[in-house]
């Protein structure tokens, strides 16, 4: 892809090692670098081009209001045209290679745009909405129950990230999609793949120092996925239950079953973003107590009435969704800077979370930040299907497992995933006394 650059100005070129770092999957695994590179562009050039070797020409738009402007407009600035998450250009060919030219390799909500968009995220809707997402509060209380007793049988100490966060969104997601409890470490491994393809720790063994080992593990992890959710569709179909699985599998859109492809993107979809946004912003959260505890010492004096603030909060300061990309239709002009058709824009949606026009100390983890007007969610059309879910299950979490602790602290250097699309600390040392 080319871009018309001869007439851009000069003041809106970023520098090479600026854009280098906002892509970079290696600057997500440490925040001070990213949130630097991020910072430097809200304050000197908030919407510009990168002209990276090995990638397209490619907007950062770094302004939350910006980033509002783009995501709320589908016709202007569509996800369907280009692959509407980061690769460099060799990355971006494996994927048109291995699906028959297409630019993207998994028929989901994230890479439609309405019409169909529309319809295809309408066949889920009605059950993610808020009235009905709060009917699940008393089984989801359970299962936070159940893995805050296991937090405090560590008796004093362990991996907050390892031994609770990965586990406790895991159980709720899968229990509504449908997978059995002893399939759980399958869908757990599969999801850290998804995501881990650009991080040395996660890495499959036949991607290691590939030059696109992210676009090849992802292309294999879909493959699993899909052998997974096509036995367990099967199992639906003739037993349905009442679960996502079902719903889907026995759907029918325009009075056809839902075509293969969506359906298994939905359930990938489902289970991996479902799964890791959420425990990415358990973490994220929890660290932020960690780093800032007088915030913990507040959110313990009133847990049940902090615990809907605390949850935005995670997600505004952990951001665990780090971009999508957009492109434009025709010339358009966002905050006085002109684009050309078929440019390509990355909404950095840690940077709309820790905007300086927005939020006040926003490096700051603030338990009852009031106004929180982050992007953590996306914004617009593709803004995220489950978030009444993801706000139920952190508030729950956070009511239980707040009451139980006397006092937290560090007990080793966090560490984080090395991931530009979706990331978070994936290893959170901590020593705990109980309340």
């Amino acid at each position: 892809m080319t871009t018309s650059n001869a007439a851009i100005s000069e003041k809106l070129r970023i520098p090479d090692e600026i854009a280098q770092t906002v892509f970079s999957p290696k600057a997500y695994g440490d925040d001070d670098d990213i949130h630097t590179a991020l910072g430097w562009l809200r304050e000197n050039i908030p919407l510009g081009l990168s002209e990276v070797p090995g990638y397209d020409p490619i907007w950062i738009v770094t302004k939350n209001a910006d980033i509002r402007t783009v995501s709320k407009n589908a016709k202007l600035f569509p996800s369907s045209i280009f692959n509407p998450i980061l690769n460099d250009q060799a990355g971006d060919e494996f994927v048109r290679q291995t699906n028959d030219g297409k630019n993207h390799s998994l028929e989901s909500l994230t890479f439609m745009d309405p019409p169909e968009h529309t319809k295809w995220r309408n066949l889920t809707a009605s059950y993610f909405q808020p009235g009905n997402i709060a009917k699940l509060s008393e089984k989801i209380r359970v299962m936070a129950r159940e893995s805050v007793d296991r937090l405090l049988s560590f008796d004093g100490e362990c991996d907050f990230a390892k031994d609770f966060a990965l586990l406790y969104p895991l159980r709720v997601v899968m229990t509504l999609i449908g997978v059995p409890p002893e399939d759980e470490p399958t869908m757990l491994r599969l999801t850290q793949d998804f995501y881990g393809g650009a991080d040395p720790e996660e890495q499959r063994a036949e991607v290691i120092e590939d030059p696109i080992a992210a676009a090849k593990q992802w292309h294999a992890t879909l493959q699993d996925f899909y052998r997974y959710f096509d036995t367990l569709t099967e199992e639906r179909r003739r037993k349905p239950q009442d679960d996502l699985v079902s719903l889907i599998a026995n759907a029918t859109i325009d009075g056809k079953p839902v075509p293969y492809d969506i359906a298994n993107g939905y359930y990938v979809a489902l289970a991996a973003a479902g799964h890791d946004t959420t425990s990415s912003t358990t973490g994220g959260g929890f660290y932020g107590l960690l780093k800032f505890p007088g915030e913990f010492e507040k959110f313990k004096a009133d847990p049940s009435g902090l615990a809907a603030n605390f949850v935005e909060e995670a997600i505004r300061w952990a951001c665990p969704v780090k971009h999508f990309l957009r492109s434009t239709s025709e010339e358009v002009e966002v905050s006085g800077v002109t684009m050309p058709a078929n440019a390509r824009l990355f909404l950095s949606y840690p940077s709309g979370c820790r905007d300086e026009e927005v939020f006040d100390h926003p490096h700051d983890f603030i338990v009852d930040r009031r106004p929180n007007n982050h992007v953590g969610f996306g914004f617009g059309p593709h803004v995220c299907l489950g978030l009444s879910l993801a706000r139920l299950e952190l508030k729950i979490l956070f009511e239980e497992l707040i009451p139980c602790l006397k006092s937290i602290e560090l007990a080793g250097p966090p560490k984080r995933m090395e991931a530009n699309f979706l990331s978070g600390i994936k290893s959170l040392p901590i020593r705990f006394k109980k309340a």
